[in-house]
């Protein structure tokens, strides 16, 4: 599952994991790991080295304060670390040795259905109006006892949409056989209905002889 940030990805990855019972990962936490562990040396003349040894030295220990790694400072460090070649091929064979552990799982990300699995299953692309997922965002951390400023926040995401689609080393794009899924008027309940008829759909498909 790929899509922008905000879009509503993580939360309906999480909610097919659960529906079919598989095991799921969030890539973007493995960035914003890497982005969180260099956060001191944006500016340094060796902050592309720094972010390399951070990405090669990560594990899952390093993903267990999620909520440190879901600030939007995180979001706009992990986009800067996700453009350096080395740091994404060191994350591309942990997320493959994920992808096809025995039984399956879920993955949610930015080039999960192009690069990492290019032979998943099923593919979901999630997309939705940056204002919707500026929004949804803001809320998030509003639950958390956050002000926010959601002016900010919004030039925050369409500076982390343009320097995704940018990307040369990642893909902020769809695959080709990826199902679309546009979530900007569907609350998360009606989001997952449309992604689980999705995955069943082309997993039906799949079977047939």
């Amino acid at each position: 599952m790929d899509g922008p940030a905000a879009s509503g990805k993580g939360t309906l990855a999480a909610g097919l994991a659960a529906h079919y019972r598989l095991p799921h990962l969030d890539t973007g936490l493995l960035y914003r790991a890497v982005g969180r562990a260099v956060r001191n040396h944006v500016d340094a003349p060796d902050f592309e080295a720094r972010a390399i040894a951070a990405a090669r030295a990560l594990d899952a220990a390093h993903l267990a304060v999620p909520d440190e790694l879901t600030t939007a400072e995180a979001g706009v460090l992990a986009s800067r670390v996700a453009v350096v070649a080395e740091v994404r091929q060191a994350m591309r064979q942990y997320q493959r040795d994920f992808a096809h552990q025995p039984g399956g799982a879920v993955l949610d990300g930015r080039d999960i259905g192009t690069v990492v699995c290019p032979d998943a299953d099923v593919k979901l692309f999630i997309v939705a109006d940056a204002r919707a997922r500026t929004e949804r965002r803001a809320r998030q951390f509003e639950a958390r006892g956050h002000r926010v400023n959601r002016e900010a926040l919004y030039a925050q995401i369409e500076e982390r949409d343009a320097r995704d689609r940018n990307n040369p080393h990642g893909g902020f794009y769809p695959a080709d056989d990826a199902h679309l899924l546009d979530t900007t008027q569907l609350d998360i309940e009606a989001a997952l209905r449309a992604a689980i008829a999705i995955v069943d759909g082309a997993m039906a498909r799949k079977e047939k002889p």
